[in-house]
């Protein structure tokens, strides 16, 4: 994973997928004023999260679940379900086939093409049998960063309600890429109760530290199945209080926004000058293809990237870096001109 600056001190860190301005202070003083409650149990109902975020995004209460961030979901989910086969498109986030495997399920890789900028096509429709129980997908994608385009979603959706197999869609960066819920598949998971939509705090209100993610679907057979395979504090007191503060921040969600297209697209100008492959995203973080031992020879000079070589699908030569401010920025450019003798 990205964000291992317990090995790597003292660099600046480019391998995990936060917001690059931090957390809101709002955030950072509810989660500070919550620890005067730690004496307490969490609520494990998450009451107040749940009314506050069912306000915010339109949604039943009770199609809410949530979870100690979205990897916690993603094992409760699978655990839940225990599917026997499940289908999966990679390179992906390791940790769906670590559930998947945690949970002895057989697993059918589908193997996204570097010609086609490892975006996600109508080949997956032909893979989607009878005897799958299971479909993960992730928009925008990790480590990629590209979105599924709502047409081609809704038909994989459509073939998977028709045989009967659960799809896991991983919306944990929708909020960089997209201005409104209609941009995203919520409306159409509540529609279907075989889509189980993931979402997370964790990235566009940089707090990765506290863990909160959250699940949406109509399945409440489902939902109920999933509390019974967790334990039940899950989400603590600070995380759900720092949640309930970050839903009242939406001029910080949209400056954000603005701010990573922005200077996402300049960052990709720049790196294509120096002759780095650049694969288009939608998120806040870019996928590259280099000659260049970009990790050691970064590291060299106190920057950490993801070196992607470990994931599925993919080999040495391929990194993601994301988008910080732009004097991190600036000085990451300068080390690569260094590197790749711009």
């Amino acid at each position: 994973h990205g964000g291992d600056v317990y090995t790597y001190t003292d660099m600046t860190d480019f391998s995990v997928n936060g917001n690059p301005f931090g957390p809101a202070k709002a955030v950072v003083r509810a989660a500070r004023e919550a620890l005067d409650a730690m004496e307490r149990y969490p609520d494990s109902r998450c009451t107040d999260l749940r009314k506050a975020l069912g306000i915010r995004l339109s949604v039943p209460e009770d199609c809410l679940i949530f979870g100690n961030g979205a990897s916690d979901l993603i094992f409760t989910l699978v655990f839940a379900e225990k599917p026997k086969k499940a289908l999966l498109p990679v390179p992906s986030f390791a940790e769906y086939e670590r559930a998947l495997r945690a949970a002895d399920c057989r697993i059918k890789f589908h193997f996204l093409r570097e010609e086609e900028n490892f975006c996600l096509t109508e080949r997956i429709l032909d893979e989607i049998s009878d005897d799958l129980d299971m479909l993960f997908l992730c928009s925008p994608g990790n480590p990629v960063g590209t979105v599924i385009g709502k047409p081609l979603l809704c038909r994989i959706l459509e073939v998977c309600e028709e045989r009967h197999v659960r799809v896991v869609l991983d919306e944990s960066f929708c909020e960089f890429a997209c201005e409104t819920q209609g941009d995203t598949m919520l409306r159409e998971a509540l529609d279907s109760g075989g889509c189980f939509l993931l979402r997370a705090f964790t990235k566009m209100y940089a707090m990765p530290g506290l863990r909160l993610g959250f699940g949406i679907s109509s399945d409440l057979s489902l939902l109920e199945r999933m509390e019974r395979a967790r334990q039940p504090w899950s989400v603590s007191v600070p995380a759900q209080a720092a949640g309930i503060a970050a839903l009242e921040e939406t001029g910080f969600v949209e400056k954000t926004r603005a701010y990573v297209a922005g200077e996402r697209s300049r960052m990709q100008r720049e790196l294509q000058k120096l002759g780095i492959r650049v694969f288009p995203s939608d998120a806040n973080y870019l996928f590259l293809k280099s000659e260049a031992d970009l990790f050691h020879e970064l590291g060299k000079r106190k920057f950490l990237i993801r070196d992607c070589s470990n994931y599925r699908g993919l080999s040495k030569g391929y990194y993601r870096i994301a988008v910080r401010r732009y004097e991190e920025d600036q000085r990451l450019l300068q080390a690569l001109t260094e590197i790749c003798g711009g």
